[in-house]
């Protein structure tokens, strides 16, 4: 990989993103020994282990975070998830908006029942970020739940309530603090085959995730 012309593009695609964000440099760490990826095998993923990694910390209530999940994870999952070459792994990240915490607990306590409706209800969050405060999220996510899927909703939310979740809720907060991440979302990890390439923050586009993984056309 050219270095200089992904450092070109890494910049005018997180700038596009949002202000303030940045990178770091490649470490060479193994996404096994990373402190970020602590227990990344039994987070909530799309696609296959074995190949690149695209690990992110997100927020429900986070408004760049449902930008990158609405314009550069369709082209990540027909791109690279569905061709197995590679896993979009996510670790729930709750620092912007009040509601995202209870959220947070409510989505822990949704993939610990099914990981399809996990994914269903992060992507609900994100569609209807408006929708939502800390008074009413737990109420709408169980009526979401109840309606969408075949989890009992109201169960959902008693156990996100009485944070049920909390210690799975702790380790991707946990994970983030050891890796010096700061409170940026998303914020985007890349492992090329396995190995830290870079990390950046904001809605980054696909183009700058290919291209740091080798993918780039």
């Amino acid at each position: 990989m050219d270095r200089r012309r992904f450092l070109t593009l890494a910049g005018a695609g997180v700038a596009g993103g949002v202000a303030g964000c940045g990178g770091s440099e490649a470490s060479g760490e193994s996404v096994e020994d990373h402190p970020a990826a602590a227990g990344y095998r039994d987070q909530p993923r799309q696609g296959e282990l074995g190949g690149h990694v695209v690990l992110a910390f997100e927020d429900p209530s986070c408004e760049r975070c449902a930008a990158f999940h609405e314009n550069t994870v369709p082209d990540l999952r027909s791109n690279l998830l569905e061709p197995g070459r590679a896993a979009y792994v996510v670790r729930t990240y709750p620092v912007v908006f009040p509601w995202g915490e209870p959220a947070t607990q409510a989505l822990e306590a949704t993939f610990a029942r099914d990981g399809a409706a996990f994914w269903s209800l992060f992507e609900h969050y994100f569609a209807t970020r408006s929708a939502f405060d800390r008074e009413n999220v737990l109420d709408r996510t169980a009526s979401f739940l109840n309606a969408e899927t075949g989890l009992d909703g109201d169960a959902v939310a008693e156990d996100a309530r009485n944070e049920a979740y909390d210690d799975a809720v702790q380790a991707d907060i946990s994970a983030a603090e050891n890796a010096g991440l700061g409170e940026t979302t998303p914020i985007v990890l890349l492992f090329r085959d396995g190995e830290f390439v870079t990390k950046v923050n904001g809605s980054v586009s696909y183009e700058v995730i290919a291209e740091a993984l080798g993918e780039g056309g």
